[in-house]
């Protein structure tokens, strides 16, 4: 799905795009057309959906299959998945351990805490381990699936957590659809099975989004659904229902005609209507889970972005390419349910990343070929890059195109950008950069990009690897990247202009995850300036594929204090191999094992099945426990 962003980019813009956004509105000058009726949907369809055409590709479930980015794939055994949405800058709570995006919205992860529980989601099963005392002790284990289920065709990725309940996100290629499993977690740390759902949906794998988030008690989840050319569409619209062991039980339409939408400029002619993005929003604390939707239609391919006011999707195809120089539509879903609204862009963003909303303005960094973050397609991105700025105001009905003015021409890191492009929003800057990627970590120097938000300059920073990671790190920010030997932490500096600041490497190692969730920084001073880093490494020069089916062999920490690194040691892993541990299902790291955990006054590391504890000093990290939580060393099995 090549994008060209041929008509702004040729031309060399290098406006600004520059936008106060004190002085703008915050409401879009129109909303997009909500259909009346069920019946105008039918007629919309038959008149907009192409007589032939990527019919095969479209209407099938997998239609984002993308080829893992690797050197070399991961083998068969993952070949059903592999077919198929806070930070080191966002404040935690004592019980936020996840490194999220955006501050007051969690994400969907691995390992989650409550009072003094862990909850570890991993390899279709759920652990819990008691903290109380000072102490660690494996409670208890549940399936992560439901009871009586064969779960054999099943993914479980994402887990979060309101008050005593546990919501587990899955795909489910058996059953069909996604599904929302939900369990009680008792003060004592046992788990109990409560009740599934399943809504239907297509897969919502990302190599580098999360699918849910949590605000309050809202589950906010980005699902797409492929629109079909044949029979009654409505069997394919979002639809919801409580898994009762019937597979041939009804599901219930939660998104009515008055919440699909569709731009403007789609009612004037044909269109790419190859998908229905669908944003649905539910009550996790409801005794039966209460979720209602909003879709629109748009083309298949897609990034999406949350922040805590709405969701983000931005969708690029054919058909509106062809039609001129817009190559896709950017949709503004509102979290309060009001009307969604929209704006035809060109390019396309790489992942989450590239997207940051600021009061009144929304910012995207953005290249002319990508096809979206969907399956492995955030790993290829390429072309000419462009920072496009936009005021609320600007959205709109969808038949207005973002102005030539609002993006601003960046120049490329390196010649040969087109794998493993990373971006990210640190304070008045994006910063972007290009690394290794899937395959095995190779010498090669590189440049960090960081330009100005407000005053357009730009600043080229030459490293001597690549940029694997970037993180936030107080008001600065932090490149992590790997050459042949060694990985290397180094600070970027972002003040009147952004520069190199200290670097250190760790001999004989390379970053063991990518997943962002893998890192967190935690600040040990108010501004921000002062603290810890925890990173997962392996050994020197693995391929990063190998994340998916091997452990980490040690947890690194860093202090971050009057500039300097510290390097402080690391916590190692005693079983840096596989093991059996008769796994059902997701038996494919694909969201990672690894994370370091701060507490306030504690510091862990979660690696596969061990959990190891430390002790912080000012120059070190010392082991002071450890356990396993293997299925085979629990006995007691929740119910």
């Amino acid at each position: 799905m090549a994008l060209r962003f041929w008509a702004v980019l040729a031309l060399g813009v290098s406006v600004s795009g520059a936008i106060s956004a004190e002085t703008q509105s915050t409401a879009p000058h129109k909303t997009l057309r909500a259909f009346k009726s069920d019946d105008e949907i039918r007629d919309f369809l038959k008149r907009h959906m192409p007589k032939r055409g990527r019919v095969g590709v479209l209407n099938a479930p997998m239609a984002m299959l993308a080829e893992p980015p690797a050197p070399p794939p991961p083998p068969s055994a993952s070949a059903d998945k592999v077919e198929t949405v806070v930070s080191a800058g966002a404040p935690a709570s004592a019980d936020r351990i996840t490194n999220n995006q955006e501050a007051g919205v969690d994400e969907g992860d691995i390992v989650k805490k409550r009072g003094d529980i862990l909850v570890v989601l991993r390899r279709g099963r759920l652990f819990t381990i008691s903290l109380a005392h000072g102490r660690m002790q494996p409670v208890g284990m549940i399936n992560a699936y439901p009871p009586g289920v064969d779960a054999r065709d099943d993914w479980y990725d994402e887990m979060l957590i309101h008050d005593d309940r546990i919501i587990v996100i899955g795909y489910s290629y058996g059953r069909g659809g996604v599904e929302i499993n939900r369990f009680h977690l008792g003060g004592d740390g046992h788990l109990a099975f409560e009740d599934v759902y399943q809504l239907r949906a297509n897969d919502y794998y990302s190599s580098r989004n999360y699918a849910s988030r949590l605000i309050g008690s809202r589950l906010v989840f980005y699902s797409p659904l492929y629109v079909g050319y044949y029979g009654d569409p409505f069997e394919r619209f979002p639809a919801l229902r409580r898994w009762t062991g019937d597979a041939n039980a009804k599901f219930a339409r939660i998104v009515s005609a008055r919440h699909v939408y569709v731009p403007a400029i789609v009612n004037d002619g044909p269109g790419d209507l190859a998908a229905l993005h669908t944003v649905t929003n539910c009550d996790v604390t409801a005794p039966v889970l209460d979720c209602h939707a909003t879709s629109v239609f748009g083309p298949a391919s897609r990034s999406f972005y949350v922040s805590g006011n709405a969701v983000y999707v931005w969708t690029s195809g054919y058909d509106w390419q062809s039609r001129g120089p817009r190559s896709g539509m950017l949709y503004r879903l509102p979290l309060d349910g009001s009307a969604p609204s929209a704006i035809g862009v060109r390019g396309a963003p790489t992942d989450q990343f590239s997207f940051r909303e600021d009061p009144g303005l929304l910012n995207v960094l953005v290249r002319a070929d990508s096809a979206g973050d969907a399956m492995w397609n955030g790993e290829h991105s390429a072309g000419a890059i462009a920072l496009l700025r936009l005021s609320s105001r600007e959205f709109g009905d969808g038949s207005d195109e973002a102005a030539i003015g609002d993006y601003r021409s960046l120049p490329r890191p390196v010649a040969s950008d087109s794998y493993d492009f990373h971006n990210r929003f640190a304070g008045d800057y994006v910063l972007y950069g290009v690394g290794n990627g899937w395959g095995a970590p190779r010498d090669s120097r590189s440049f960090l990009v960081a330009a100005g938000l407000r005053d357009g300059n730009v600043t080229e920073l030459p490293l001597e690897h690549g940029v694997d990671r970037i993180e936030l790190m107080g008001p600065d920010a932090l490149v992590i990247g790997s050459d042949a030997h060694n990985v290397t932490f180094a600070a970027i500096e972002l003040g009147r202009t952004p520069h190199l600041g200290d670097t250190v490497s760790l001999a004989s190692a390379s970053q063991a995850e990518s997943r962002s969730h893998a890192f967190f920084y935690k600040p040990e001073s108010r501004d921000g300036t002062a603290g810890v880093i925890g990173l997962p490494v392996a050994r020197e020069g693995r391929p990063e594929y190998r994340q998916l089916f091997e452990n980490s062999v040690a947890m690194e920490y860093l202090r971050w204090s009057d500039r300097r690194f510290r390097p402080l040691g690391e916590l190692d892993a005693s079983n840096h191999g596989f093991r059996d541990d008769a796994c059902v299902a997701s038996c494919v790291d694909w969201y990672g094992n690894a994370r370091p955990i701060f507490l306030p006054d504690r510091t862990f590391a979660l690696m596969g099945y061990e959990l190891v504890e430390g002790a912080l000093s000012p120059n070190a990290i010392r082991e002071t426990d450890r356990i396993s939580f293997a299925p085979l060393s629990i006995e007691k099995v929740d119910r």
